[in-house]
């Protein structure tokens, strides 16, 4: 599954005490930051910090977000099966030569309707349909990767016949049956753009649903808060340099204060191969069939992380007048682009999230 692994700093301050007041004295019930760190769902990092009043609250919470990433993780998988699971790899197989109608999970069948809506969105951008170019670049990736001295370039034919079976509209979905069809035989899904965001979002959802708040997930660099901060203040969180000459001077070029918002960047700087000299990263354009040229990165700061899981992916193949348009139509979308000269470009209320950090 195609990934955005993005290193995220997180500069995360303890919860404001709270106070009971008496007639005779003060009574202190202070909140404690804890952090977890795992590499077990979505190919990436996952980092989760909160406040509560005891450790035991905060793991058995914790348990809680990890069961759910796994389900996640498990159903949105598109190279491997899990005992007693119909996922997206389950739905991508071939039986005689064409693809069963398989029953899946009502979480797989939202993932896919919400997709729908990104490719709409997008003019698209986003098409979870694409599988068959991506695992074309996927396959020389690793190749280039494990033996680079024999890293090539797909051939422009492969990409070209591989696009040929990426019509969005071959995705049949029955929601009152629950089943999703593809009904062209060499079509694949990799939903690798938009389900790590998907999926962080309904965690959020859950934990909200549930009355946790002052927590903060971070999945590979999607970053999701839910509630506020030390002293009853937003979430302090930094953008990383692209400029991967530059980090050890300057790690990162922005930081953000925001609270029940996510920040998810996509950028060319850490998931590439090389080949004749120059590097090839994973975000592959539907029109050109090669990697989107215009950026170092995008971050783009929403109350969705799936809506800016979609749009740090489509923004980073768009022209800066096209991008803008697109996130003016939307409603508190904040973005920023780094170009390739390192200049940095923002949406009109960008900066209104903005601080200078001060070591």
């Amino acid at each position: 599954m195609k990934k955005k692994i993005f290193s995220v700093l997180l500069v995360l301050l303890l919860l404001a005490s709270q106070f009971s007041l008496f007639s005779s004295c003060d009574s202190v019930n202070e909140k404690q930051k804890f952090s977890e760190y795992y590499f077990d769902y979505f190919d990436t990092v996952t980092t989760i910090t909160g406040y509560t009043e005891t450790e035991e609250e905060f793991k058995s919470i914790c348990e809680e977000i990890k069961t759910e990433l796994s389900e996640y993780h498990k159903l949105y998988n598109i190279y491997f099966r899990f005992q007693g699971v119909k996922n997206i790899c389950v739905i991508n197989e071939l039986v005689d030569g064409k693809h069963n109608v398989v029953k899946v999970d009502k979480k797989i069948i939202d993932l896919l309707l919400y997709s729908k809506e990104m490719y709409s969105l997008t003019d698209g951008k986003i098409n979870v349909a694409m599988g068959s170019v991506l695992s074309v670049w996927h396959k020389y990736r690793e190749i280039g990767l494990s033996d680079p001295s024999n890293a090539e370039l797909p051939p422009v034919n492969v990409l070209e016949e591989a696009k040929k079976h990426t019509d969005f509209s071959k995705v049949e979905i029955d929601e009152e049956n629950n089943t999703v069809f593809l009904s062209d035989p060499q079509m694949t899904l990799d939903v690798g753009a938009i389900a790590k965001g998907y999926a962080v979002e309904r965690i959020a959802e859950y934990l909200i649903n549930k009355g946790i708040t002052d927590f903060l997930l971070n999945v590979g660099g999607n970053v999701r808060t839910i509630g506020m901060g030390k002293d009853n203040e937003p979430w302090k969180v930094g953008i990383e340099n692209p400029d991967t000459s530059k980090q050890e001077e300057v790690p990162h070029i922005e930081y953000l204060k925001f609270s029940n918002m996510s920040l998810v960047t996509s950028g060319c700087y850490q998931r590439f191969y090389e080949v004749d000299g120059k590097n090839y990263h994973h975000i592959i354009d539907p029109v050109t069939l090669y990697p989107g040229e215009k950026y170092l990165s995008v971050s783009v700061l929403t109350n969705d992380s799936g809506l800016g899981d979609a749009l740090s992916t489509s923004l980073f193949l768009m022209n800066i007048e096209e991008g803008k348009k697109l996130a003016d139509s939307l409603e508190n979308v904040e973005v920023m682009w780094v170009k390739k000269n390192g200049e940095q470009i923002y949406t009109d209320g960008f900066k209104n999230y903005t601080f200078e950090y001060k070591k």
